[in-house]
């Protein structure tokens, strides 16, 4: 069942506001966001978090743009391995080789 709770609101000493919010997020998603929060991290000279970033982005985005551009369709790319479940796990794996660039079998320290 889904049940609806209505976020609670907190004000932050800072004069800003903070909502605490469940979201379901492709693993690509997950990974944009890990890319945003390196380049924000990098401009701003400290670790940042995910929350952190996507607060940020939140906030630079310009009214009435969308998360995800319009764009046509890509069509999908298909593999022998792509067609199979994949779990959490691997997802996850292959989600943080995407945000740190690596790729399976890759040599390490060239």
């Amino acid at each position: 069942m889904n049940d609806r709770v209505t976020p609670t609101m907190t004000a932050t000493p800072d004069g800003e506001a903070e909502v605490a919010l469940v979201l379901r997020l492709s693993w690509e998603d997950v990974a944009a966001l890990g890319q945003e929060a390196g380049r924000l991290a990098a401009s701003m000279q400290r670790p940042v978090t995910l929350d952190e970033a996507a607060s940020h982005r939140l906030r630079s985005r310009q009214p009435g743009t969308h998360a995800r551009p319009q764009s046509a369709p890509q069509p999908p790319q298909v593999s022998p391995v792509s067609s199979l479940p994949r779990s959490p796990g691997e997802q996850a794996r292959q989600a943080i080789e995407k945000i740190n660039g690596t790729t399976p079998g890759a040599a390490q320290g060239a």
